[in-house]
């Protein structure tokens, strides 16, 4: 079946830097990020205000000790065995370990290649690496990646410093899928990030999560060790077709081309149909591994849709907790 990847139309270079820059070719990288580090990278860390903690969520600790619950705490904190067995609320202190390592799985297969408006779903995924990547450096931690989708596919160790997040985007702009490698299969990537992890890390896998079905029960094992966040691109277009008459589809990863008439009302609901079935199932396969979806459009601000996501998490964490029993009303 022909479906979201497939819409043959080529967009033109986008007009707004400032919200996601274009694919950097080999040796572009530095102009790439120095553009990035004057737009999106600093009205972020001014946002942020060096908090790139705010973006995760308990990590980076290591348990100290147990005491009583007192006003003000972080109700993530408390434990709630040792609530239950001495009937008053406890909460755990910790020692926070700084150094935060952070890996990067990139889906760069042909289907990331695509977008509708300006903007391709490859840029967005690169710009979202160098913004992340930076932000995490530039206070001393460590970032690695590992890339899938063509040739110079492989893993980056992770490290410190700008010229490591140089040579991560050299290495993104130089992976292009060649248009015959086949259906995408997540589960690869997913299966050699358990190997090429070792530490317990922040993991961002990037995709558009067009994929063979399979890669859901590993990503439920990678958030078990990991602290995983799904980054999902995604093209307005491919949420529901408008009516441009008769076009040409091409599946972005095999070469095969379909003609269809865009212009039958039956044929756009039939495609907005098995969008919202992607849709769903995507949501309901990251629900059951636990992990968080950062959704990146084509045609949105990168730093407005992390900062929306930061906000998001942040307001979770102040209602996580389940608060209940004889001293809740005292928390």
């Amino acid at each position: 079946m022909f479906g979201l990847r497939r819409f043959s139309k080529r967009p033109a270079e986008p007009a707004n830097d400032a919200a996601v820059a274009s694919v950097p070719a080999k040796g572009e990288a530095e102009e790439l990020l120095r553009r990035l580090e004057w737009t999106v990278i600093r009205r972020l860390d001014g946002a942020l205000q060096g908090d790139y903690r705010t973006l995760f969520r308990g990590f980076g600790l290591d348990l100290a000790d147990l005491r009583e619950y007192q006003a003000g705490d972080d109700v993530r904190h408390i434990d709630w065995n040792v609530t239950a067995r001495l009937q008053s609320p406890h909460v755990r202190e910790f020692q926070e370990d700084r150094e935060v390592s952070a890996w990067f799985l990139l889906d760069l297969s042909g289907s990331v290649d695509f977008g509708s408006a300006g903007v391709r779903k490859r840029a967005v995924l690169t710009s979202f690496v160098a913004v992340l990547a930076r932000l995490l450096t530039r206070y001393g931690n460590r970032v690695g990646a590992v890339l899938y989708g063509g040739q110079g596919e492989g893993s980056i160790p992770a490290r410190t410093g700008r010229r490591h997040v140089l040579h991560v985007l050299d290495r993104i702009g130089a992976l292009r899928a060649d248009g015959k490698s086949g259906e995408t299969r997540l589960g690869d990537l997913l299966e050699r990030s358990l190997s090429a992890i070792g530490r317990r890390s922040v993991v961002f896998v990037v995709s558009d999560f067009i994929s063979a079905p399979g890669w859901e029960q590993t990503l439920g094992v990678l958030a078990q060790r990991h602290e995983v966040v799904a980054v999902r691109l995604y093209d307005p277009l491919e949420q529901a077709l408008p009516d441009l008459g008769l076009v040409v589809l091409q599946d972005a990863e095999t070469g095969e081309q379909l003609f269809v008439d865009t212009h039958d009302p039956g044929f756009r609901r039939r495609f907005a149909a098995a969008a919202t079935e992607r849709e769903t199932a995507l949501r309901k396969a990251l629900a059951e591994a636990g992990v968080d979806c950062l959704e990146l459009a084509t045609d949105e601000r990168l730093d407005r849709a992390l900062l929306h996501f930061m906000r998001l998490r942040r307001r979770r964490s102040q209602l996580v907790g389940g608060l209940n029993g004889p001293w809740a009303r005292d928390i």
